[in-house]
Parts: C-alpha cells; structure tokens; sequence
C-alpha cells in the first residue's frame, strides 16, 4: 500500500515567529519539531507544519499536504513510475524525517512524508471501515 494515510498539513508563511506563537496559541500545544527552516507540532497524531519558505507559493495557495508513506523514496519512484512528474525531489529535513513532492497528471501537487516520529493510530476511521 503506497500510503498510511494523511499525515502532513504544511502552512507556508512570511514571518516563522509570529505563526508559531499563533498556531502554538490556537492549539494549545508547543511545537515539537522548531528550526529556523521548520516549526512542527503534533495535533493528535497529525502534523501542522510551518514553512518561511514562501518561494513557489502566494498567500491563498500556500498549503501543503503529505500523505504518510513507510519509505519516500519507494513511494516516489512509484509515483513517477505511474505518470506522475518530479516538484520537490526527496530529501530529509531532520531527524530522519523524508519529503519529497509530485505534481499528478493534472498538476496538482502530491506530498509523500517518512515521518517514524508519528505512528499510524489503529483506532483511526479508516481502521473501522
């Protein structure tokens, strides 16, 4: 199976700080990931990631998500095997964490995330199905 299931949402955003106190605020949680690059917290088993990076994004098109994948580089190959085209190679972004991102033949943008920091939740809604 190429997926666990979504794992990831990224926010882009301009000024790291101030989102991070904000999102800290809002959900009532300290990040467990903070780098000048990145800034992660764990909602309930998922991610809510902040990014300064505001690069190959505008305000209103600055979202990411990343679907939980046991090896990111099998789940890309595979991806690509099957039409799918190159948007981000793989790449770790700390403590052993993999992300890599394809663009699907109709150009929307597929993340793929190695994350061992997060285990699949057994009692999830896709468990009971």
């Amino acid at each position: 199976m190429l997926s666990q299931g979504l794992r990831t949402v990224i926010y882009h955003v301009p000024d790291l700080a101030k989102a991070k106190a904000w999102y800290s605020a809002a959900f009532g949680v300290l990040p467990y990931f903070d780098e000048p690059f990145y800034v992660g917290f764990n909602i309930n088993g998922y991610e809510l990631g902040l990014d300064p990076d505001m690069t190959a994004v505008q305000p209103g098109s600055n979202v990411e998500a990343y679907w939980a994948v046991q090896n990111a580089d099998a789940a890309f190959k595979s991806l690509l095997e099957k039409g799918a085209t190159i948007f981000k190679e793989v790449q770790e972004v700390g403590q052993s964490i993999y992300v890599g991102m394809v663009k699907d033949p109709f150009g929307n943008t597929i993340g793929i995330i190695e994350n061992g920091h997060f285990q699949s939740d057994k009692n999830s809604l896709s468990a009971k199905l």
